[in-house]
């Protein structure tokens, strides 16, 4: 074989290599919202939507015209990631609100401050979360991922409720995960304190998303507001940043193939932000309302998820963890 010929083998090679990439990158890509629905006039609060799918989720939706309220624990990187959602879309009415959903007290002061402030919320998406973090504990003494993954996010949409009632028609989004599949709400043991791992509160905590937006639609079923809990998908994103924290110095050596797996399997943010766009702007979802999409399309959660004994038992248990009962 000539140098020709071997140049010509190397190229086909390459070639192949980049059309397979691209090929699984596109498959791995998953569903797309395909609404063109315009959000003028309409006002979204998106918490922890200065990174990762909840900054693309951002971008979108400020693209369509919305009000967008960036509602963040660190008010110095939301303004930043407000500033150049502002300069990419060209829509001045993004704006930042501190919150820090492991704090109740937070929860409540953006809540009174919006509705003082706000006239209007068309959508709210919760959207902020920790994953498989060591055993530490909010401000309030509950289990850091389930205190911030499901009660910040319980307390602050019943505090927003009446907003969004009179805002109608209006939906709630909340961001839980396939991980709901390894989770079991343990009554007995809420938060874990005598058999904590990282990925059993990280399971717990998204199946309560997934059960708290079932008991809310039946709560809030003829208010014209609606409710939908959805799974991204794989995303390399900084939601992964606690894994080293956890499971130690075996897992720093490992991080970079986790990494890669995830950049050649996974989703881009853009394409993790898809489903949560979908479930806040498409329509026809309104007979939907309480279901779990995955790729812009309802899914079967598991059996628990759809029990609504668990349901109603978890609301109960967390009005009056947060103080609303």
């Amino acid at each position: 074989m000539d140098s020709l010929q071997a140049g010509l083998v190397a190229l086909s090679g390459i070639l192949i290599i980049v059309a397979t990439v691209v090929l699984l990158r596109r498959y791995f890509g998953g569903g797309v919202c395909r609404s063109n629905a315009r959000l003028d006039g309409k006002t979204v609060v998106i918490t922890g939507g200065n990174a990762g799918i909840g900054k693309e989720t951002a971008r979108d939706l400020a693209k369509r015209g919305a009000r967008v309220i960036l509602a963040c624990r660190d008010p110095k990187r939301a303004e930043e990631a407000a500033a150049e959602i502002r300069k990419d879309t060209g829509n001045g009415n993004v704006v930042v609100e501190k919150l820090n959903l492991a704090s109740l007290n937070s929860v409540r002061e953006f809540a009174a401050k919006f509705n003082a402030d706000e006239s209007r919320l068309d959508i709210l998406i919760n959207n902020a979360g920790i994953m498989t973090c060591p055993q530490w504990r909010t401000e309030d003494g509950f289990e850091m991922q389930f205190g911030t993954n499901h009660l910040g996010h319980f307390l602050l949409t019943n505090q927003l409720l009446d907003k969004l009632k009179t805002s109608a028609p209006s939906r709630v989004v909340t961001v839980a995960s396939s991980g709901h599949a390894v989770g079991h709400i343990h009554f007995d043991d809420i938060n874990l304190e005598e058999s904590y791992t990282p990925i059993k509160a990280y399971g717990q905590s998204k199946l309560a998303n997934v059960l708290f937006t079932k008991e809310l639609a039946r709560k809030i079923k003829g208010t014209g507001v609606t409710a939908y809990s959805l799974h991204p998908g794989g995303i390399n994103t900084g939601l992964q940043r606690h894994l080293g924290d956890s499971y130690g110095w075996w897992f720093t050596l490992i991080k970079p193939l986790f990494a890669g797996g995830l950049s050649l399997f996974g989703k881009t943010p853009q394409q993790g932000a898809q489903t949560t766009i979908h479930c806040a702007v498409s329509e026809g979802l309104e007979t939907s309302s309480g279901l779990y999409f995955t790729d812009c399309a309802p899914k079967e959660p598991i059996p628990e998820a759809k029990d609504e004994a668990v349901a109603k038992k978890l609301w109960e248990l967390s009005e009056k963890m947060v103080g609303l009962k």
